[in-house]
C-alpha cells in the first residue's frame, strides 16, 4: 500500500491557473484601496485579463497597484470548479454557464481552505487522537466539493468551519503540548503595530491574531498556531516560523521579510521580500 502523499506534495490543493479559467480575475469583487487600483464588481473580468485567460500585469501587480492579487490563494478551487464542476466549460465559450460557475467558485473555494488546513492537521504526528474524526471530516468536505453546480450553493460552510475548526482547535493543543515552558495565549488578540521584535513566542496561540504592521523581527515563532492571523504589512525580517501551525501562503505574502526569515518547507519566500 502506498504511502499517504503529504499536503505539501497534493497538487489539488494548490492552484493551477493554468487549468483554470481565471475565476479569481472574473468571479470575485474588489474596490479601489491600497490594494486594488481600480473598482471591479463581481462576475466581471478584471481589466487586465487577457483573451486567453492570463493576466496582462502579472509579473508587475504590485508596482501597478494590484497587491491584494498578490496575496489571494483558492487552494486548489479554480481548477476543480473549471476542470470538474463544469467539465472544462469555459464561461467565455458557455456564456450560459458563466452565473452558475462565478456563484459556486466562492463556496468551493471555502471548501478547499478547510481541506487544506484539515490536510495539515493529518501531517502532525501529535494530532494522531483526532486524525480518525478528521480523516473523515477531510473525506466529507472533499465529496462536497465533487457536488454539482446547481448543489454546490446550499451547502453550509459556516457549520463545516465551526465543525472542523473545533477539530483543529485540538491537533494545534496537541502539537503544541510538547513545546517547552509558557506558551503564550494571544488567540483573537489586537497586535496591530505591536513591537513584538524579538518576542518569544514558540508555540503560542495567534489563532485569529490582528498582527497587521505588527513589528515580529527576530522572533520566535516556532510552532505557533497562526490559523486565521493577520499578518499585513507585518515585520518578519529574521523571524523564524519553522514549524509554524497552519500557516498559508497567502499570510506570508501578505508581510514583510527577508532572507534571513525562515519559514515552513511547505511554503514559498515571496519575491518582494529583502534579500
Amino acid at each position: 500500500m502506498s504511502a499517504r502523499i503529504p499536503h505539501t506534495e497534493r497538487a489539488d490543493l494548490r492552484a493551477d491557473c493554468a487549468e483554470c479559467f481565471a475565476l479569481c480575475c472574473v468571479a470575485l469583487p474588489f474596490a479601489r484601496s491600497a490594494d486594488f487600483a481600480a473598482d471591479k464588481p463581481g462576475g466581471t473580468p478584471c481589466g487586465n485579463l487577457g483573451a486567453d485567460f492570463r493576466c496582462g500585469i502579472h509579473a508587475r501587480l504590485r508596482e501597478r497597484g494590484y497587491q491584494g492579487c498578490t496575496v489571494f490563494d483558492c487552494f486548489g478551487a479554480g481548477q476543480k470548479v473549471s476542470q470538474v464542476t463544469f467539465g472544462g466549460r469555459d464561461w467565455r465559450s458557455a456564456p450560459d454557464s458563466a452565473g452558475a460557475m462565478f456563484a459556486v467558485f466562492p463556496v468551493v473555494r471555502q471548501l478547499h481552505e478547510l481541506l487544506r488546513y484539515a490536510a495539515e492537521a493529518l501531517d502532525l504526528p501529535a494530532a494522531r487522537p483526532v486524525h480518525r474524526e478528521l480523516r473523515r471530516r477531510h473525506d466529507e468536505i472533499d465529496a462536497l466539493t465533487r457536488r454539482s453546480a446547481a448543489e454546490l450553493p446550499a451547502v453550509d460552510v459556516a457549520a463545516l468551519r465551526a465543525e472542523v475548526n473545533a477539530l483543529l482547535l485540538r491537533a494545534s493543543e496537541l502539537a503544541r503540548a510538547s513545546v517547552p515552558g509558557r506558551r503564550r495565549d494571544h488567540r483573537g488578540a489586537d497586535l496591530m503595530g505591536a513591537r513584538l521584535r524579538g518576542a518569544k513566542l514558540r508555540g503560542a496561540s495567534l489563532r485569529g491574531a490582528y498582527l497587521i504592521a505588527a513589528d515580529l523581527a527576530g522572533a520566535d515563532l516556532r510552532e505557533a498556531d497562526l490559523i486565521g492571523a493577520d499578518l499585513r504589512d507585518a515585520d518578519l525580517s529574521g523571524a523564524d516560523l519553522t514549524g509554524a501551525l497552519f500557516l498559508t501562503q497567502p499570510q506570508l505574502t501578505a508581510a514583510r521579510g527577508d532572507g534571513a526569515t525562515r519559514i515552513p518547507a511547505a511554503l514559498r519566500r515571496p519575491g518582494h521580500w529583502r534579500p
